[in-house]
Order: structure tokens, then sequence, then C-alpha cells
């Protein structure tokens, strides 16, 4: 609508009762109208002629008896009665711009386009190839973690004990770690084909020649830890999703051998305790996790053998994380920054890994900049690398459980090779 911004303030707006869902028919000739132009709906036709009518001060007659019937067919025949059914409807000359307001118009109107220009070119944005490692790794999550968790079926069903079950709740405070029932080779040469042969038999390559025995051991001494059993298969299941997902990481794999294990080793547990983070639930503070079997209370952990003294930091990390509010693209590159990092101990090459990581760090800003807009995406990179120190004490936590737990042979008789490699030698 071409009107003037500083005249005829007290006049309604005749668009904000316009039912734009009603066809838009031109009040003078029935043509398909483009809007309201000079305080009627009109085509773009009557708008210029009544523009250029008014303008010239033209007088026109009706060469038949001044009351012609106007269509878009017959508009030009009489120009008198069109002009005179523009008034009708509601035109008024007072919406009319004069040329040097027409030409004010125009500038600003271009004026205002370049500042948007501009302001979009200064618009931080991600480049082509960071977008391309967003989305490697959003595919690599994505084939690795399964949001409906039809694979927990597949688990020992969950035991819960009874209040009553004294024994259960004595050895809550015992940490016993994670017992996968099939152990599979996943570091071995069908994980990472570059991977030197092992000198013991027991290493994780030689997984699968055990799974038999370690399954039969798997039977022994549960009674006392009821959820165990059902927790050592998911987090065991959980550690095999890790590598696949770190397998993935763009630059993971130019990575040595060595260099590659001991950053899975050192950070399994961690990513794991991130990824749990899309199960666990605000207003009860559970992982839920499909079906009520599958929604696991603080209560179900320590009867696996868990005390408080990693659960309390372990929720209270949970729920931070998820006031976060991160989106999948910042939750995928915080896993696969947590996962390169080079002040592991063991790390060889250090500078290859910390390149790696930067590359993801500077990622990860962008994206922030970029795509997570709101006043508190100021602090959000900040927020998120603190999530990582807290991980490294929870990780601390967990290892100093395990050695408590590792001491007792009732116990340490049943970790299967893969606990053992993972989580034995501790290097975190």
């Amino acid at each position: 609508m071409e009107t003037k911004g500083t005249r005829f303030t007290s006049l309604p707006d005749p668009a904000a009762e316009f039912d734009r869902n009603v066809p838009r028919i031109c009040g003078v000739c029935g043509d398909k109208a483009t809007g309201f132009h000079f305080n009627a709906m009109t085509c773009e036709g009557c708008k210029g002629f009544f523009r250029r009518s008014m303008k010239r001060k033209a007088m026109f007659t009706c060469p038949f008896n001044g009351d012609c019937k106007i269509t878009k067919d017959n508009r030009r025949h009489c120009q008198a009665c069109r002009l005179k059914r523009c008034v009708d409807i509601g035109m008024m000359k007072e919406f009319i711009l004069t040329d040097e307001e027409v030409q004010r118009k125009r500038e600003m109107i271009l004026k205002r386009k370049e500042e948007e220009a501009l302001k979009e070119s200064l618009k931080p944005k991600l480049s082509e190839e960071q977008q391309k490692v967003i989305d490697i790794l959003l595919e690599a999550h994505r084939k690795t973690y399964d949001p409906t968790y039809a694979d927990f079926t597949k688990f020992r069903p969950p035991v819960r004990s009874t209040p009553g079950n004294k024994e259960a709740a004595r050895y809550s405070s015992i940490l016993t770690q994670d017992l996968p029932e099939d152990p599979i080779d996943l570091f071995g040469s069908d994980a990472f084909s570059a991977f030197p042969e092992p000198a013991e038999p027991q290493m994780l390559s030689n997984l699968v020649l055990e799974e038999n025995d370690e399954t039969a051991s798997m039977n022994i001494g549960f009674s006392q830890l009821s959820m165990l059993p059902h927790l050592a298969d998911l987090v065991s299941y959980s550690i095999q999703k890790v590598i696949g997902f770190a397998k993935m990481i763009p630059g993971f794999r130019d990575l040595a051998a060595d260099d590659q294990i001991v950053l899975l080793k050192s950070s399994a547990i961690e990513v794991i305790m991130l990824r749990s983070n899309q199960s666990f639930t605000l207003e009860d503070m559970t992982w839920t996790c499909g079906s009520d079997d599958f929604k696991y209370r603080i209560s179900d952990v320590t009867q696996a053998g868990h005390n408080m003294d990693l659960l309390e930091p372990l929720v209270k990390f949970q729920v931070g994380l998820k006031k976060l509010n991160l989106h999948e693209e910042e939750h995928v590159l915080l896993m696969a920054i947590c996962i390169l990092s080079p002040d592991r101990p063991g790390v060889q090459d250090t500078a290859l890994v910390e390149s790696l990581q930067d590359r993801l760090s500077e990622i990860l800003q962008s994206y922030i900049r970029c795509r997570h807009p709101g006043p508190g995406s100021r602090l959000l990179y900040a927020k998120m690398i603190q999530k990582l120190t807290d991980l490294r004490s929870l990780n601390e936590e967990h290892s100093r459980q395990y050695r408590c737990l590792s001491f007792q042979p009732q116990h340490s008789m049943q970790l299967t090779p893969l606990v053992l490699e993972v989580f034995g030698n501790e290097i975190s």
C-alpha cells in the first residue's frame, strides 16, 4: 500500500481486517487485486489509473449515461465512470506520494536492503567444510544410538530388589562396573585394521575366542547385586556403540592404533555419561529408555553396586547438561571433543590429537554463533567445556570405585575381558 507515514495516522488500516483466505478482488473492475492501494483493494491497473488521474487533475466526461458498469474488459472505455468508481470504494488522493516522496521512499527501501545485505554478510556462517564435519558426526551418532532402545530387550532382564533385601542394600555401597555378557572383538583387527597383534592372549583382540567362557562366568554371584547383570549388559552395549561412533569421527582413524586405543579407553565412561543425558528426564530424575522396565532410578543403579559418591555428582551433571538445551549438533560435537583429548595419559602424538580437537572446538563455537541464538548463547561454549571438566572428575571417582571393586575376588572374577581392558588399566 502506498501511504505517507506521517499522514492520516488516525485512519483505520483497511488491511487490518482483511482475511487472507478470501480471494482478492479489485473493487473497481473486479480483476485480481494485488493489495490495498490508496486506501482500497485494487488491481495494479486501477491503482496506476487513479494515481495518474489525480496527479494530472484530469477531468473526464462519460460519453454515456454516467453509470457505466466497470469490468476488467471494459475499464478502458469510460475513464469518468472508472474514476468515479475509484472514489466510491474509498480511494483517496491524499494517499498519493509526490515525486519527491516517491524518490525518498525508493532510497529508503534501497538503503534498508543494503543494510540488510551488509548485516547478512557480516553474520558468522558455517563453512561448507564445517557443515560437512557436523553432518558426518550426526550420521555417526544416529548409526550408533537408537532412541527407541529396542536392543535393551536383548539384555538380561532387570531384577529390582525389594526394600527388604538387606543383602542388596549392603552391597549397594560398592561400585561394580560393567560386565558385558557377550564380548566381541571391539579393538581387534575388525575394528582397527592397523592395530598390531597383541602380545598376550587376554588382550581385546582375542575376546571373540573367549565368548563362551566369559558367558558362563557371568552367572556367578549376581544374587548380591540384583540389577548388575542387566546394567552390565547395558553399559557393555554402550561401550561398543561409543567405539563405533569414535571410528567415524573425521581424523580419528588417522591416529596411530595405540593412540586410538588410549583415547577410547580413557573416554569411554565419559561419553557414555554424555550420551545417557538424552534419556535423562528432569521431571523425575530418571533415565527413561522406553518401557517402565527400562526406566532407571538411582535405586536401580545402587542395586548394581554403585555408591552415592559417584551417583550424586553424576545426577548433578545430568541436570546441568540437560538445562543447557543443547542441539543435537552441539551434543555430537561435544562427544567428539571429549574423545579427542590430547591430555589423556598415554597419548603419543599429542600434537595431532590436539589439532583434531581444536578443529572440532572451532566448529562448535561457529555453530553456536550461527545456529544457537539467544541470551545464553554467549556463555554456552564455556559451559559446555566446563561439562568436560566435570566428566573428568566423574571419571576419576569411577576409577577409584572400580579399583575398590577389583580388589574383591568375588566380583573381579566376574569381570569380562572387555571391562578389564577398558577399565582395568587405569589411564584416565
